[in-house]
Parts: C-alpha cells; structure tokens; sequence
C-alpha cells in the first residue's frame, strides 16, 4: 500500500487547494456574475469526480479530503438549484406583473 504510485496528475487535496476563487467585479452584471457562479460549481463538481474516482481505485492519500470535496460540490449544487428556482420564481411573477 505504501507504493502505490499516483497515475493521475493532481491529487483531490492539489485540486482544492489550487482553485483561485474567481470573484465578479460589482459593475459585472448579472449574468457575468451568474455564469461564474456556474463555473465555480462546474469546477467543485469535477474535483468531486475526481475524488470519487480517486476513492474507487484506491489512489487517494487523504480520505477526509476527498469527503469534504464530494460534500462541498453536493451544497454548491443544492444551492446553485435552489437559486435556480428562486431565479425562476422570480421571472414568473414578473411576467404575470400587468403593465
């Protein structure tokens, strides 16, 4: 077990570590704003990918690592799913609003 060579390039703990939270300026607009939000969660949800893959074929060096990284893409995704629906809600309302 101890020489168990890594095959892939970036261990899950090198992929947490290495995100550079990408910000969006306040005079981005809305939908600059909503698209890096979406590729935040795009990115968590790779390293979460990466993780599980990791766990499957025994490569990972860290387990504790690799659960934060699946638990932080799970509440990304839970939020980015419940902005969604907030976001929706939002446009229904509006559009039934009578000018």
């Amino acid at each position: 077990m101890g020489n168990i060579t890594n095959i892939s390039s970036a261990s899950t703990l090198d992929l947490l570590k290495g995100k550079e939270k990408t910000v969006a300026t306040p005079s981005s607009g809305f939908a600059e704003q909503l698209k890096s939000a979406l590729d935040e969660v795009n990115d968590i949800q790779q390293t979460s990918e990466k993780a599980v893959a990791d766990m499957a074929t025994g490569q990972v060096k860290d387990l504790h690592q690799a659960a934060l990284a699946i638990g932080k893409a799970e509440i990304s995704m839970k939020l980015m799913l419940e902005i969604r629906s907030k976001a929706l809600s939002a446009y229904k309302e509006i559009s039934r609003t009578q000018l």
